[in-house]
């Protein structure tokens, strides 16, 4: 057992903690929207390319690509903060959540393909 997680425990680990990280991002950012109207909110986020980028393995280059097609660009977890205090703009917040769904469909799918491509191996290409 310990050979095999030697040898595939390091990928699936890696995308285990992307999934998780995509998914803690998509928690904040309904957050944010739930408290959109809540004078002195602060919005929150978690910059997914810096850990994704900790995690080996995994390749941010489709993401950023995706990022530069469609025009959606990082900004800062304080953004501009209206009269009230509150710093929550609902429509980066859905752009955010369209880009975070992305990402999570594009990590299923490579965690799919892996574990295709594993099941492959094991029955010798057949």
């Amino acid at each position: 057992m310990q050979i095999l997680d030697r040898l595939f425990g390091p990928q699936t680990r890696n995308y285990e903690k992307a999934l998780d990280r995509t998914t803690m991002r998509n928690s904040l950012l309904s957050e944010n929207l739930a408290n959109v109207n809540v004078p002195g909110y602060k919005r929150k986020d978690v910059d997914f390319g810096i850990e994704l980028e900790k995690a080996e393995g995994v390749q941010t280059s489709q993401f950023d690509n995706l990022r530069n097609q469609f025009g959606s660009k990082p900004f800062s977890s304080q953004g501009s903060v209206r009269i009230d205090g509150n710093s929550v703009d609902m429509e980066q917040e859905v752009v955010s959540m369209g880009e975070t769904e992305l990402r999570y469909e594009m990590l299923s799918q490579m965690t799919s393909n892996y574990f295709t491509n594993l099941k492959s191996v094991i029955k010798e290409g057949r």
